[in-house]
């Protein structure tokens, strides 16, 4: 995660800390890669800006669901945002959407860049190579075919000698992911090394950070985080 501070725009609220980005639940100053911002629409609903891109005042709430339905139960958006607002009861699950989004996307430019490899023999060698930074497996891919992919994971492990552990994900079934990502739909996938690769394993450590349930390592099958 970036270590580099950007300085936050104008505010006079003097609780905010001027050389951060501040969540307005914690309080704390949190990474910008941390953080969500959101913005008030013309419609006076809150809206989540998570390309950081639209206009307006914004305020910034750490990416986590659970932080963001405590900032819709305490009202603190208005306060945030200086202005009668309205932040919809759904708007955590919006922020799922938006993230698992563009975790999709990123798989699609990642594929094409050849970052991204899906077929149970395939991620199979390109774990036992140390090629993969991270394996994908559909929500309800058969136990058998996770279970190999697991085994390949700690033989890397104990076979490398940094210890490196090859994370894996599991965050949609495949009905889930035929709506996400259409034909490109898989069971068992990786990433590869390089830029698009390394997006996808951003994205998918942001969901999961959001979603609040940690990956698994290589002794154990990949968790679906709940939703």
């Amino acid at each position: 995660m970036m270590a580099d501070r950007l300085v936050q725009e104008p505010d006079d609220d003097a609780e905010m800390v001027v050389n951060d980005r501040t969540c307005i639940v914690t309080r704390e100053a949190v990474s910008p890669e941390g953080l969500i911002r959101f913005v008030a629409g013309p419609d006076g609903r809150v809206v989540p800006d998570l390309k950081r891109q639209l206009p307006g005042r914004g305020c910034w709430v750490t990416a986590e669901r659970e932080l963001i339905d405590r900032a819709i139960q305490r009202k603190l958006f208005a306060r945030a945002l200086k202005r009668d607002v309205t932040a919809d009861a759904n708007l955590g699950a919006l922020v799922d959407r938006l993230i698992s989004a563009d975790l999709a996307g990123m798989m699609h430019l990642a594929r094409k860049a050849g970052q991204f490899v899906s077929g149970a023999t395939k991620v199979d060698a390109a774990v036992r190579a140390g090629a993969a930074l991270a394996v994908f497996h559909s929500a309800d891919a058969a136990a058998d075919g996770v279970r190999k992919i697991d085994q390949a994971r700690k033989a890397w492990k104990l076979g490398s000698n940094a210890g490196d552990d090859i994370p894996s994900f599991s965050f949609f079934t495949g009905a889930e992911m035929d709506d996400l990502i259409g034909q490109n739909a898989f069971i068992h996938a990786c990433a590869l090394a390089g830029q698009a690769g390394e997006g996808v394993v951003k994205r998918a450590t942001m969901l999961e950070k959001y979603r609040g349930v940690g990956q698994s390592g290589a002794d154990g099958g990949a968790r679906r985080p709940k939703q």
